[in-house]
């Protein structure tokens, strides 16, 4: 068990992180009801205030307060407990970050922030809405420090040794994180501050897409690397078998520091202002991504045979059924898995121009966006919180919780494949996505959207409900397993944190160099983006004045 100070800390971060997917879930199931015209909202909320509550919450705000306490966890348990000074400024990161939590949602719920969570110029919601999120990504940058702080006391104490492979992958993510970042705090405080204050009469909208989407597409990886940290590191200990490759897993990490961030121009294909030069070439660096999910789909499917044999697994596909199928940490992480698969050939589509066309401001996309961020991601972290916040608290895991637990996974599993499966369809009708429900004055197209099986609205509220009642059994789970549970009091109910044995012995101490990828990082950055952002800025545009359209 790890210290308690640090037990708190990570406690804490957990705790905030399930409030915001509370609320968020809870803003998802009212989208689905208004877009099928079955729910009016009182005068004082509109669909946007709801849709945007839903994106900050859910895709900014869960997902990081849940990743730095997985983080904090893993770091403390892989590296020792923290120092004081890292005790410190991760408790500062914390409170900044919730400062800016609440900052930005007080002014959604205000109806002073309807822009959803890519805030999209010429929209212009409240500057203290985009204060709340610079403080958010101060906020973070003052864990991470923390955490590569601890990091740097274990390597001075550790010298000529490998970290650990947990704490490899966290440092890794970290990097990444904070070069993303650079382009949305480049925007935000030297654009959309002041043009929200009325410092500034006109923002450059192209500009500000643009930087955001240096940081958009990377915030994904920022989202799935720690996903990919579970899959990699727990789930070979569920199995009982150590780490497929080092190596391999060391170098997948890495390849997502040099070809995560400059994409963004496959999220702009639509727009002018860039050449398709320069679209062409982020949309070749965006495939070059694949190749690390690949690694890591080998990996994933190697450990699965390897455990599967050890188990008495015969045949071709024999060792499929010797897998720990009862054990929900394991099942809930392998659905989630499986769910990448569909949600990974959708991106290749999304990336691809001439498909893009196709799809690009449907629904199609917000059914591609659940199916990767929903799923994977939210599931593996809903198998990471069965174990994670019994371990922190050293409460039982019950037997009951167990059975809760299978229903929660499959309910999310039912309801995510109806609502993403309807999305996608609807989408390929030319369903649009970000607007609340219209007939389009009874339209033929636009009552293709209302008839049918899947290609049906009413589907997709189907399939939200689903998922607000399983959210509402994790919420459960998480409030008795954090406050309720009994103690664990004999050690064959205390809940470890399943950490596998990784051998290093053959890993090559370069792929620590961080100097190298960084290095490279931003050559590919400079070589991505110099010449087309230079060009934006040498021939800006008169700009825009705000909108305020809700």
């Amino acid at each position: 068990m790890i210290a308690l100070q640090d037990r708190k800390l990570a406690l804490w971060n957990i705790g905030v992180a399930y409030i915001a997917f509370l609320i968020g879930t809870l803003c998802g199931l009212l989208q689905v009801f208004i877009r099928n015209d079955a729910l009016q909202l009182p005068a004082w909320l509109d669909y946007y205030q709801i849709l945007t509550a839903h994106g900050v919450l859910l895709a900014l705000i869960f997902t990081t307060f849940f990743i730095f306490g997985f983080f904090i966890t893993g770091m403390s348990k892989s590296l020792g407990s923290f120092g004081p000074k890292v005790r410190l400024f991760s408790w500062i990161g914390f409170w900044v970050t919730l400062l800016g939590t609440v900052m930005a949602t007080v002014m959604i719920i205000s109806g002073q922030a309807s822009v959803m969570y890519t805030f999209y110029a010429p929209l212009q919601a409240s500057g203290f809405f985009y204060v709340g999120l610079a403080l958010v990504i101060i906020g973070t940058w003052i864990s991470s420090f923390a955490l590569v702080g601890h990091y740097r006391v274990w390597r001075k104490n550790n010298k000529g040794q490998l970290s650990p492979l947990f704490a490899f992958m966290t440092i890794t993510t970290i990097i990444m994180w904070i070069i993303a970042c650079l382009g949305v705090v480049a925007t935000v405080l030297f654009q959309y501050i002041p043009w929200a204050f009325g410092w500034t009469d006109t923002i450059d909208v192209e500009l500000s897409r643009s930087l955001f989407w240096y940081f958009g597409h990377p915030l994904v990886y920022f989202w799935l690397l720690p996903a990919y940290m579970a899959w990699y590191l727990i789930v070979p200990k569920l199995l009982g078998v150590k780490v497929f490759s080092d190596s391999l897993a060391r170098m997948s990490f890495v390849l997502f520091i040099l070809f995560s961030i400059p994409v963004g121009f496959h999220h702009q294909l639509t727009e002018p202002g860039i050449s398709n030069f320069w679209k062409f070439l982020q949309v070749v660096l965006t495939f070059m991504v694949i190749v690390p999910s690949l690694m890591t789909a080998f990996s994933m499917f190697a450990t699965f045979e390897i455990a599967g044999r050890k188990n008495g697994g015969k045949g071709l596909f024999g060792w499929f059924t010797k897998l720990p199928w009862k054990d929900i940490r394991f099942t809930s992480i392998f659905i989630a898995m499986a769910f990448f698969i569909p949600g990974g050939a959708g991106g290749i589509i999304n990336a691809s121009f001439q498909l893009n066309e196709v799809v690009h401001n449907t629904l199609w996309i917000v059914g591609h966006f659940h199916i990767t961020v929903g799923t994977p991601v939210a599931m593996t972290f809903m198998g990471i919180t069965f174990w994670l916040i019994p371990y922190l608290t050293g409460r039982k895991f019950t037997k009951s919780m167990k059975v809760l637990g299978l229903v929660q996974i499959i309910t999310w599993s039912i309801g995510m494949v109806l609502m993403s499966t309807a999305q996608h369809l609807l989408g390929l009708l030319g369903a649009p996505r970000r607007t609340a429900y219209s007939s389009y004055n009874d339209h033929p197209a636009a009552l293709e959207w209302f008839d049918g099986i899947l290609t049906n609205h009413v589907t997709m509220a189907v399939g939200g409900s689903i998922l607000f009642v399983s959210a509402m059994i994790l919420i459960y789970i998480v409030v008795m397993t954090m406050f309720l549970s009994p103690k664990a009091v004999e050690t064959k109910d205390m809940v470890d944190f399943p950490l596998a044995e990784s051998d290093m012995s053959n890993t090559p101490k370069w792929l620590e160099n961080w100097w190298i990828w960084i290095g490279l990082a931003a050559a590919l950055i400079a070589l991505a983006y110099a010449i087309p952002l230079t060009h934006m800025i040498q021939n800006a545009p008169p700009g825009s004045e705000g909108f305020k359209t809700w």
